[in-house]
């Protein structure tokens, strides 16, 4: 007996020693991850905010030195409207100031974003390959529903059936095949948190409400693809999108503006109003009707059995938006005029929360959104795991009432279907030449915020910093932007050391080592953005019709009906 168990004791101290001090205490449980101490994870705090400055995101700390800007993509300017319904825009904030500027609040000179500066070659490398395979296809949103209506919440509850696979949950147009009136759509991911390159596949669905939906209290699909549609053509401030065929006699309505009704159409103008049972509800220039429903899931990179970089099973966050109220002119112009204000006075962000509905973001929108707790299970966000996303939602200088997705969508018919980036150009912004993430790597020599992604130094970047310009003019979306089989495993690795710590409130980033071209703290002496490396009036909307190498694009605010050509 006492053989044994010295034999025991040996076994067990030489499997211990094979391992970091973080899994010393805790061994992998039923999730095939390394354990991680109770009193090593972060507790979920719902009453006190330990990062005043939450909104602010890791990526507004990069060390541009004076040169490098990824800060355009958020912050920007734009020439005064002339008030014509064609150039209306929304967004009314012009944050341009912010490009490099480095313009915080006392509290949020200090980078609280902690995980940026952690080390985690060694977690990465105690995980086998297997592991985070079999750890990424299973399935932790089925389940979801009714856990949440065990604990009593009063919040949105997902609705969508199969949505851990998107094949089984919708059609090729995007409509969900449960009726439940979700709907998605292919977009082209915004540089380059989003990019899969840096860590996560994602998705965007829209659900408009019920009258939109329908026609004398039927459902009907066409009529909800022409106010999907026109919808669209609303946000991006198009003269004409492309729709599916359908009979203009049948709505005794003429929706391409020939002045004739037809029985096959498939152009769609501008309308003052919407379709179906919503007829009698006004276009509201570029904003969505109220009740629209957004959901986002963003997803470890799932990998396919040739390899290919995949959405996966396993929802890393499910983020949800609702839109509950419309603004009028005045209130707009109000709310951005105290937003710069709050800015410039250095005021600490502060949102009204509904609790389980989530957060008022100030223009219309509730905000919340589910996140892996320690198990891989979804669970509520915390109060301080919420601010992370307003800071987005609520006032940055590009954004199109407050959303980023469907500005950028495949514009018009094509653009309907599960997000799909093979064969998918690099689509210009409306508002310059030149491919999108061409200009993005120019710009900021690197392709994240941080310069930290060295795949693509090598792959799209030569030795002296120069870009393969032939290489990346001949490759689409897929091939710039998705990681290679090794990359994304050691990626989705990295991410669950954020997961078994539970420390999203130090940064959801699934950097592998130290990031070094980020600010830990900023002090005044610090030098902002050289003013030529500035970028005013870009765009996030895309010009899908021009070829990425010759768009020779004005402005995107003209949008003279006879001079601009319809994107469809």
């Amino acid at each position: 007996m006492t053989t044994y168990k010295l034999l025991l004791t040996s076994i067990i101290s030489l499997a211990l020693l094979s391992c970091s001090n973080e899994q010393q205490q805790i061994l992998a449980d039923a999730t095939g991850l390394p354990g991680v101490e109770l009193t090593d994870r972060v507790a979920i705090n719902e009453k006190q905010l330990l990062n005043a400055e939450a909104t602010v995101p890791p990526m507004c700390y990069t060390k541009t030195e004076q040169k490098h800007n990824p800060c355009y993509v958020c912050h920007q300017a734009y020439p005064e409207s002339n008030n014509a319904k064609s150039q209306y825009r929304y967004n009314k904030l012009s944050d341009f100031g912010l490009q490099g500027g480095y313009l915080f609040s006392e509290e949020g000179t200090q980078n609280h974003w902690s995980n940026l500066f952690i080390d985690r070659e060694q977690w990465v490398n105690n995980i086998s390959d297997s592991a985070i395979i079999e750890y990424t296809n299973q399935d932790n949103y089925s389940d979801l529903a009714n856990r949440l209506k065990k604990m009593g919440w009063q919040g949105y509850v997902p609705d969508l059936n199969n949505y851990q696979d998107p094949a089984l949950a919708f059609d090729d147009k995007g409509f969900a095949k449960d009726n439940s009136g979700w709907v998605a759509f292919n977009y082209k991911p915004l540089p380059s948190t989003f990019w899969p390159t840096n860590g996560a596949t994602d998705d965007v669905l829209i659900r408009l409400p019920a009258k939109f939906r329908q026609n004398k209290q039927q459902n009907n699909e066409a009529i909800y693809h022409l106010n999907l549609s026109l919808l669209e053509l609303n946000i991006k401030q198009l003269p004409t999108i492309s729709i599916y065929p359908i009979n203009e006699k049948l709505l005794n309505r003429d929706i391409n503006d020939d002045g004739m009704l037809s029985e096959m159409v498939q152009t769609l103008s501008r309308q003052p109003h919407y379709f179906g049972d919503a007829t009698n509800i006004s276009v509201t220039p570029q904003q969505f009707p109220k009740g629209t429903e957004l959901m986002h899931s963003l997803r470890y990179l799932g990998i396919d059995e040739q390899d290919n970089i995949t959405v996966s099973r396993r929802i890393k966050e499910l983020r949800y938006m609702k839109k509950f109220k419309l603004l009028s002119e005045a209130d707009i112009d109000n709310r951005f005029r105290r937003e710069r204000k709050e800015k410039v006075e250095e005021e600490l962000p502060y949102f009204v929360n509904h609790r389980d509905e989530g957060f008022e973001n100030g223009y219309g929108w509730k905000v919340h959104a589910f996140i892996e707790d320690y198990n891989g299970e979804l669970r509520p966000q915390s109060f301080e795991e919420r601010m992370f996303c307003m800071g987005c939602h609520s006032a940055v200088g590009t954004t199109i009432d407050h959303t980023f997705s469907m500005a950028r969508k495949v514009t018009g018919a094509k653009g309907w279907g599960y997000i799909n980036l093979k064969g998918m150009k690099d689509a210009p912004s409306i508002s310059e030449p030149g491919g999108e993430i061409l200009n993005y790597l120019k710009r900021v020599s690197g392709g994240n915020e941080f310069r930290a992604n060295q795949e693509i130094q090598q792959k799209w970047f030569n030795d002296d910093g120069s870009l393969k310009l032939d290489e990346i003019s001949s490759s689409d979306v897929y091939q710039l932007i998705t990681p290679s089989k090794e990359r994304a495993l050691k990626l989705n690795k990295a991410y669950t050391h954020i997961v078994r710590h539970q420390s999203y409130i130090y940064g959801r980033d699934p950097n592998i080592k130290p990031l070094k071209n980020v600010h830990k703290k900023v002090d005044e002496s610090q030098a902002p953005l050289n003013i030529d490396a500035r970028i005013s009036g870009w765009d996030i909307r895309l010009d899908w019709n021009t070829p990425a190498k010759t768009s020779t694009k004005n402005h995107p605010d003209k949008y003279a009906k006879n001079s601009k050509p319809s994107q469809k």
